[in-house]
């Protein structure tokens, strides 16, 4: 059915069309019976699925990237499809527009988007009233936080410290994005001595009345080897929980689309950066010995990309780009892969 429509969709401006169609699908989710069909039609409950990562227990193991609902406006309505798990945000600590339109683009001969939102999102407290409102039902819900434009990067701590706090009792875990390449200066904070600074102070605040949160770091597929390798020092040293492996590229390379396409500024995500993600995956296992669990994220869009992940070394995946180019039943496709390839 997706599929039959996707041209139409595709005729319009991608972010005009998202918030078409998220706000559709919120004021149908309100007609008596339609969620109840959508859970029949899209959920697949099987303990073989479930999953316990970082002490929390998952139904499944796909997950919804953060970027998609960056408000958490529609959190139920996208359980509806099945996640295991979903991701919110990123969150500043103020409210901000994001960077000028358009700021979207798709790719459709390489199954790929191209995006420089820029973090925009309602802030935090707006984040924090609505997840207080929603029925979770044992979904497990991410806080994918980041600081504001105008923080300058040597007061970019205080930011996530604020989001930290504000979000501590309405999220599961943390996501520490310091990876998006499209806040000016954000990814310099993935330097050793910036990046530990901010992880050590939330792992301080962590500990807070006996209760903690699994903190996570996201991180670019366009580090260097020796980067990683940085990287594996610093999840270990700081005692995080693990991993989200990767954020969007800003390479170019191998695209089929045109050079207009192509020229656009801002971070590549889809079946591009499906091998690179990966890659990834499987050197942060192998070089760190296991010894901390991943969340694999890039270009995947059926279950053969979600298995070959998994086998990479990571524990849980997640989907955006192929959420936007398969449809509403990629979770039920690729979790219907994973009973027949246990």
């Amino acid at each position: 059915m997706y599929q039959l429509i996707k041209p139409l969709l595709f005729r319009f401006d991608p972010e005009d069309i998202h918030h078409f169609v998220t706000s559709a699908l919120k004021t149908l989710n309100r007609v008596w019976g339609v969620a109840s069909l959508q859970k029949k039609a899209f959920h697949i409950e099987d303990p073989r699925l479930e999953r316990e990562v970082f002490g929390l227990k998952f139904k499944n193991p796909v997950g919804l990237g953060a970027g998609f609902d960056k408000n958490a406006s529609m959190v139920e309505d996208l359980a509806n499809f099945g996640f295991g798990f979903i991701e919110v945000g990123t969150v500043t600590p103020l409210p901000q527009p994001g960077n000028d339109q358009p700021r979207m683009f798709r790719l459709p001969k390489d199954e790929a988007l191209i995006n420089r939102m820029g973090f925009n999102n309602q802030g935090v407290d707006v984040v924090v009233h609505r997840l207080k409102q929603i029925k979770r039902n044992g979904l497990i819900i991410g806080g994918n936080i980041g600081k504001n434009k105008l923080t300058p990067n040597e007061e970019a701590v205080s930011d996530y410290i604020k989001c930290f706090d504000a979000l501590f009792d309405v999220v599961d875990y943390f996501v520490v994005n310091v990876s998006s390449p499209n806040t000016p200066g954000l990814r310099e904070l993935q330097e050793k001595g910036p990046l530990k600074n901010i992880l050590n102070t939330l792992q301080q605040r962590n500990s807070r009345n006996n209760i903690s949160r699994p903190i996570l770091l996201k991180i670019a597929p366009d580090l260097t080897n020796s980067q990683l390798d940085d990287i594996v020092e610093i999840v270990q040293e700081t005692g995080i929980a693990g991993i989200i492996a990767t954020n969007t590229t800003l390479s170019r390379d191998g695209l089929y689309s045109s050079e207009k396409l192509k020229s656009q500024a801002g971070g590549l995500s889809g079946r591009p950066l499906t091998r690179r993600s990966t890659e990834v995956i499987r050197y942060l296992s192998e070089k760190s010995n296991k010894s901390f669990p991943i969340i694999g994220v890039g270009g995947v869009h059926t279950a053969k990309d979600a298995i070959e992940k998994l086998n990479a070394g990571a524990s849980l995946i997640q989907v955006y780009t192929g959420f936007i180019y398969e449809g509403p039943g990629i979770v039920k496709n690729i979790n219907k892969g994973l009973l027949a390839n246990p």
